[in-house]
């Protein structure tokens, strides 16, 4: 089966869990076992939620750093929403992030309402439209990172030249909800910027997904009609299909009874018929299930991992970046 398999993994306290569909939170160390074993495996990326039970889990882009540190090889798919996060500290923190794994990160961009951050960035906002925050948001996401080109970076001691700053623009965004100057203050990833997903389905239309994701995670039994809601709203938004990863996210339980071999035949047959481009493991249970999903199921799905998460979820190298 030659696309990405990614595991879904929240990080956190004991709760009483409140989001059947969701995955069980694991301990921080336990986290680091899982890590280290879906490396070995072949997962090609964590999904880190921003919920664990009953309870926020703790800050995914805090434990993505800590497990790249001990899983280089794994992408990380950090859960962000809108709401509490400034877009420009949020785009300087994916960024910093995504440079230190090598272009191995993204955003799961949730869909929040109104807060604090927002108003204090744009007083004179009005209206409570998570979608069309949300799309505002990742276009100011995505314009930061693209404000600091690496071309930039010329390091010429010859001449005393460190940046070209000719090529460091500013966004200036001025919308209904943000209001951002930019530019940042570092250079954009050997992936060109994060890649940027898109989960809310019931909040986000397809086509505000093909105006700003570079990938869509869908429930398996979902999967049919997505496909062709992506594809023709790819087509008014004035992409190809190949610019956003359609990723089915199905639960499994793998206990001692378990014939894992079937499991793996059965999910093999469907992502062939199914046409989707990754597939997110949903362990069912605690830390146990889920070295069990990564150590008997993952092996015998034969994944696929790039060097970059956008050479994973097999997208389009960005322009201006060298393939």
């Amino acid at each position: 089966m030659a696309i990405p398999i990614l595991l879904d993994l929240a990080v956190g306290g004991p709760g009483e869990r409140t989001a059947p569909a969701g995955p069980a939170p694991v301990s921080l160390a336990a986290s680091a076992e899982i890590a280290t074993a879906a490396a070995e495996a072949g997962v090609a990326a964590l999904r880190l939620r921003d919920i664990a039970g009953a309870s926020r889990a703790l800050d995914p882009s805090v434990v993505g750093a800590y497990l790249a540190g001990r899983a280089s090889e794994l992408g990380y798919l950090v859960d962000l929403p809108t709401s509490g996060n400034a877009p420009y500290n949020a785009a300087r923190r994916l960024l910093s992030f995504d440079r230190a794994t090598g272009g191995r990160a993204g955003v799961v961009l949730r869909a929040g309402g109104d807060d604090e951050v927002s108003r204090a960035t744009a007083p004179e906002s009005r209206g409570d439209d998570r979608a069309r925050r949300w799309s505002e948001y990742g276009e100011i996401l995505t314009r930061l990172w693209e404000s600091f080109p690496r071309d930039a970076l010329i390091a010429d001691q010859h001449r005393g030249v460190v940046v070209d700053e000719t090529l460091i623009t500013a966004i200036d965004h001025d919308g209904q909800f943000y209001r951002v100057a930019g530019p940042l203050d570092g250079p954009s990833s050997v992936q060109g910027r994060p890649v940027v997903a898109a989960t809310d389905l019931d909040v986000l239309s397809w086509d505000d997904i093909a105006g700003v994701a570079d990938a869509v995670i869908v429930q398996r039994d979902q999967v049919a009609a997505a496909s062709v809601d992506l594809a023709a709203a790819l087509t008014r938004a004035g992409r190809a299909r190949t610019e956003i990863a359609l990723l089915a996210s199905t639960p499994v339980s793998i206990g001692e009874d378990t014939h894992v071999a079937a499991v793996a035949a059965e999910l093999s047959s469907w992502v062939t018929d199914a046409g989707v481009d990754g597939l997110v493991l949903a362990p069912t249970g605690g830390a146990e299930a889920v070295l069990a999903t990564v150590r008997d199921l993952v092996p015998l799905l034969a994944g696929s991992r790039g060097s970059t998460l956008r050479a994973t979820l097999g997208l389009p190298v960005l322009a201006g970046v060298a393939s």
